[in-house]
C-alpha cells in the first residue's frame, strides 16, 4: 500500500486534503465516518443493489446510479443527467451528512473509482469537503480479510446545506463556443477505441467531441483497482498546466469524475465537467 494513504490525522477527521484512505484506516474509524456504496453495472442496473445485500462494509449506506446519482433521461442532457439536487439533498439528510461541522465521508465502488467519483464529485459541487474514496474499492478490502455485513443500516437525520459550484458544469453550448479557443482543453474519458470512433456500444453514434485529446479514465489506477501515486498523476496530467481552461467529458458524465478526482489528487486545478458527455452531444447529430 503505497504510503501516502495513510499519513497521520488530526483527532477531528478531517478528509477534505487526504482524498484516499486505506482499507486498514477506514476499519479503524468505521464508527467515526458515513460510508456509501456506489457499486453499479450499466447493463445489469438491479446488479450494485443486490451485490450490496449480499454484503457490504459494515454501516455503509448504498446509492444506486440511476436511482439516486442521476434524474430521468430526456431527449437531450445525456444518459445520466445530474439530479434534482433538492432531492438529493434530501436523501443526504436521510443518511445523516452534516454541512457544518461537515461530517467524513467515505465512497467507495467495486470498478476503479468508477461510480464513487461520480458522488465524490457531486458532493464536492454542493460544497462538501470532507470526503474520500476506499482504495482499491469493495475488493481492496475483501482482498484484507475485512469482514462483510448484510444489515442495512437505519435512516439518519442530517442537516445538510447545499452550496452549489456553479461554475463547474458546462453545457453543449458553452463546448462548443470555447472548444477551439486556445487555451482551452478538452477531455474525452472513454477508452481510446470509442475516442476514435472504432467502437460504440452504448451510444447510437459513435465519435468524440472535435478537436478534444484522450485521457482514459482507467489510466489513473492500476489494474488491482488502486490510486496511483500522486507524482503519477501528476506527470499523467502535466499537459493540463499549460491549459487555461480544461473541460472534461465520458460517455454520461460518470467516469469524468475519475479523471476529475484524479487532477485534484495530482495537485492540478480540477477542469469543468461536461455531464452530458458524447451521449449528449451526439443526441443533437
Amino acid at each position: 500500500m503505497p504510503a501516502f494513504l495513510d499519513p497521520p490525522l488530526e483527532p477531528a477527521i478531517n478528509l477534505a486534503h487526504r482524498h484516499i484512505v486505506s482499507p486498514q484506516w477506514l476499519t479503524d474509524h468505521l464508527e467515526s465516518v458515513i460510508i456509501l456504496d456506489c457499486r453499479f453495472s450499466l447493463p445489469e442496473p438491479d446488479l450494485g443493489q443486490q451485490q450490496y445485500d449480499q454484503g457490504h462494509i459494515p454501516g455503509a449506506y448504498y446509492l444506486a446510479l440511476n436511482r439516486h446519482l442521476s434524474s430521468p433521461v430526456q431527449d437531450h442532457g445525456g444518459r445520466h443527467p445530474l439530479p434534482h439536487w433538492p432531492k438529493f439533498v434530501d436523501h443526504l439528510n436521510l443518511l445523516g451528512i452534516q454541512s457544518s461541522p461537515q461530517t467524513p465521508v467515505v465512497i467507495y465502488d467495486a470498478d476503479r473509482f468508477a461510480f464513487a467519483a461520480r458522488l465524490w464529485w457531486m458532493l464536492q459541487y454542493l460544497g462538501h469537503r470532507n470526503i474520500a474514496l476506499l482504495d482499491g474499492g469493495i475488493n481492496g478490502w475483501v482482498e484484507a480479510g475485512l469482514p462483510l455485513s448484510d444489515e442495512t443500516p437505519r435512516p439518519q437525520v442530517g442537516r445538510f446545506v447545499p452550496q452549489l459550484q456553479a461554475n463547474w458544469i458546462v453545457d453543449i453550448d458553452y463546448v462548443r463556443q470555447h472548444k477551439d479557443e486556445i487555451g482551452t482543453m478538452v477531455v474525452d474519458s472513454r477508452s481510446a477505441d470509442r475516442f476514435l470512433g472504432e467502437r460504440e456500444p452504448i451510444d447510437p453514434i459513435a465519435g468524440s467531441v472535435p478537436g478534444s485529446v484522450n485521457y482514459f479514465w482507467q489510466d489513473i489506477s492500476t489494474a488491482a483497482g488502486g490510486l496511483k501515486s500522486p507524482a503519477e498523476l501528476a506527470q499523467h496530467w502535466r499537459a493540463v498546466d499549460d491549459a487555461d481552461e480544461v473541460i472534461v467529458y465520458c460517455g454520461s458524465g460518470v467516469t469524468a469524475c475519475v479523471n476529475l478526482f484524479s487532477q485534484v489528487v495530482a495537485g492540478k486545478p480540477m477542469g469543468k465537467l461536461y455531464p452530458g458527455g458524447w451521449s449528449d452531444w451526439c443526441s443533437y447529430m
